[in-house]
């Protein structure tokens, strides 16, 4: 219980007024929740990406956190040679603790990449993503600052809060950039920016009607290169903020390739993201097959760690490409961190 308290004080020190999105350590496998303008990019026929997180489970009823998309490219004998038109769909799931708040995210989106030159080694794309999005609390399963007396949460207390409705739902539009280019011979760099909840729709359970959602921006980048012959470098890198609340990111991993297929080799993965006055992320992952798993965990630096004994929140993503052409000319050209 004592945890439990330790927890609900910092997070209300950290941010009293204003929530933060659900988010991934590993943002470089979750595509189109970081940037619709990555919807398209990649090597293949289509591709699906899942996400699941569960956080904080040291403390308390943990914080669960799913994704899963699919995206493709439409139009590829219509378009020029060096452009790329892309669809997706995104499914997100998110429960706070005991189940309280619970939301639900289901956004469409689209990107043009362009090239910008005759070979297509570099293209810059615009994304656009609409986003249905429904949330639900239940009062049941929340302590109020009222319900606390000196000796903890008391449930014999009734609160005074009033929630007139406990569903909500509302239209969220996003929209970000990528530049996406080819170094050298084998070395890849990218680039974006994406602007989140463009209209700050009006989210409130309660009866007022000027509460309206913060917007969220976030500027990333990252590269990869080869070392060692047929082994490679990846790196990223994230700044977020909204509100009051920021968030930096950076890290890399070492791919280890496992055989000579140069078509679809065997790649292991070894690294660590490290989240600034936060956590460090070690990271494993295997590219198999189309597949690409990733499997990570929060150990907890932060203030929050008396609470928390270093432990945060354990993370797996999961990427399949469907590669049916050999000769896709996007093969070393889509970032895959």
């Amino acid at each position: 219980m004592k945890k439990a308290l330790l927890f609900l004080t910092f997070i209300l020190y950290l941010n009293p007024a204003k929530a933060q999105d659900p988010h991934f350590s590993q943002f470089f496998a979750s595509p189109l929740t970081l940037n619709p303008a990555f919807t398209g990019l990649f090597s293949g026929d289509y591709r699906i990406a899942g996400n699941y997180r569960s956080q904080w489970r040291s403390i308390a009823t943990p914080f669960v956190t799913g994704t899963v998309s699919a995206d493709f490219g439409i139009l590829k004998n219509v378009i020029s040679y060096t452009d790329i038109w892309g669809v997706g769909l995104m499914a997100m799931y998110d429960k706070s603790g005991a189940g309280g708040l619970v939301a639900n995210y289901v956004g469409l989106s689209t990107a043009y990449h362009k090239g910008l030159d005759p070979e297509g080694n570099h293209t810059l794309a615009i994304g656009l993503q609409a986003t249905w999005v429904r949330k639900t609390i239940d009062p049941h399963k929340l302590i109020f600052e009222d319900q606390i007396d000196n000796n903890g949460y008391n449930p014999a207390i009734p609160t005074q809060e009033l929630i007139t409705n406990n569903k909500i739902s509302y239209f969220d539009p996003n929209i970000g950039i990528l530049y996406n280019g080819l170094i050298g011979e084998a070395s890849n760099i990218y680039l974006g920016a994406s602007y989140y909840h463009i209209t700050q729709p009006i989210e409130t359970f309660m009866n007022q009607n000027n509460n309206r959602l913060s917007y969220r921006w976030t500027v990333h980048g990252g590269g990869s290169f080869p070392v060692n012959g047929n082994n490679r470098i990846h790196t990223s890198a994230m700044y977020m903020k909204q509100s009051t609340a920021s968030e930096i990111s950076f890290g890399g991993a070492y791919g280890f390739t496992m055989d000579s297929n140069n078509d679809a080799p065997t790649v292991f993965y070894v690294g660590s993201w490290y989240r600034l006055k936060d956590a460090i992320n070690p990271y494993l992952g295997l590219e198999i097959s189309g597949f690409k798993v990733g499997l990570s965990y929060d150990i907890n630096v932060s203030t929050l760690k008396p609470a928390s004994n270093y432990r945060g929140g354990m993370e797996l993503s999961v990427i399949y490409i469907r590669q049916k052409n050999e000769n896709n000319k996007y093969k070393t050209l889509c970032p895959s961190f």
